[in-house]
């Protein structure tokens, strides 16, 4: 599809015009993007390495590659601490480094710090530290990208299984459509939290493994949508033509249907994507998300609870948390405006 609102459609430019007049939504997208592109190079803003070394006539970039302490002059055949000032001077005697912007990972342990941990807002640690020391800008940098990037890929694969199962339910209807129903009550009436803290519990999660058990659960939210429009749409005149033509029904389904079903599909996204996110939230909170020590501002909201005399860690995490699932709402209400048949505002293309 061409970039280009010119060449597109006219009911593809009425829904870009209809996206467009939502101003709120469309700034919106245009901030989170900009936000969710500056952490996708999480590495490149907060590090503990430097992003370009230039000693003894060489060049060297340690975010790429693991350089030992010998190489700069040093005793050990380990990796160079660059944060420890005796490397610092072998490497500033014969060169120069540049750093990022902020000087250390999320996983980084300030030793030298004025106050015990966790330290209020300073020059060197603009939102201050967490009780282990590290520094919260770079957690909370880290933290946006791996809850952006879980609710992406959850609300990627739960759409494939949700929007199957809803076709799959509203074409053929009948028996297939009763039993698949029944299943989904009975599978959705289950404590859903309750059943990740005790899966979580059992072994230790990780990204893969807690985006597996979410997608036991999440794909139930949009069956019911997508299984409305195929009911709606199954004897249409168009369907019992290609029928009659002898098209097979995985045929009718994917190529006559869904296009229909998936415009009111995309306006739930965003929210699907906001309902990942929080639930990877609460299950970081109570300790049965992400490994500990991963990047996580759920586990920053925690911390804000035990420390109460800290307040810039449940602020700063909350505040990220607020501005992150406001943005989608937005969007996803432009999403909303874009398709629904109704609108017909927007300027003119």
């Amino acid at each position: 599809m061409s970039l280009n609102p010119q060449s597109w459609s006219p009911l593809n430019r009425r829904r870009w015009a209809n996206f467009k007049a939502n101003q709120r939504g469309f700034w919106s997208l245009w901030i989170f993007l900009a936000l969710f592109l500056l952490t996708l190079g999480a590495e490149f803003v907060a590090n503990d390495k430097p992003l370009l070394i230039r000693f003894d006539g060489r060049f060297y970039t340690p975010i790429f590659e693991t350089y030992p302490e010998t190489l700069f002059g040093g005793e050990f055949e380990t990796e160079a601490d660059y944060r420890d000032a005796y490397v610092q001077g072998l490497i500033d005697a014969k060169g120069w480094m540049i750093w990022p912007l902020i000087p250390y990972s999320y996983n980084t342990i300030n030793y030298n710090l004025e106050r015990p941990a966790p330290s209020p807002p300073d020059r060197n640690d603009w939102l201050g530290t967490d009780d282990q020391g590290r520094d919260v800008l770079a957690r909370v940098i880290y933290g946006f990208r791996i809850s952006v990037l879980f609710g992406l890929t959850l609300t990627f694969f739960s759409s494939i299984v949700g929007v199957a199962a809803g076709a799959v339910q509203g074409y053929f209807g009948g028996k297939v459509d009763l039993i698949t129903q029944r299943f989904i009550e009975i599978w959705g009436g289950m404590p859903v939290l309750y059943l990740l803290i005790i899966m979580a519990s059992l072994v230790q999660p990780n990204f893969w493994w807690l985006l597996s058990l979410m997608l036991l659960f999440s794909w139930m939210s949009l069956v019911s949508v997508v299984r409305a429009e195929f009911l709606r749409a199954r004897n249409f005149d168009y369907v019992r033509a290609a029928k009659a033509l002898g098209a097979s029904d995985t045929r009718i389904m994917i190529k006559h249907i869904l296009p229909n079903a998936m415009v009111a599909t995309l306006t739930f996204l965003p929210f699907v994507l906001n309902q990942s996110i929080t639930t990877l939230t609460a299950l970081d909170f109570l300790g049965f998300g992400l490994p500990p020590g991963s990047p996580s501002l759920g586990e920053l909201l925690n911390q804000g609870k035990n420390n109460l005399q800290a307040p810039w860690l449940g602020l700063c995490a909350f505040c990220v948390l607020a501005l992150m699932l406001t943005l989608l709402i937005f969007v996803g209400e432009a999403i909303r405006d874009a398709f629904d048949p109704r609108k017909t505002y927007g300027r003119k293309l």
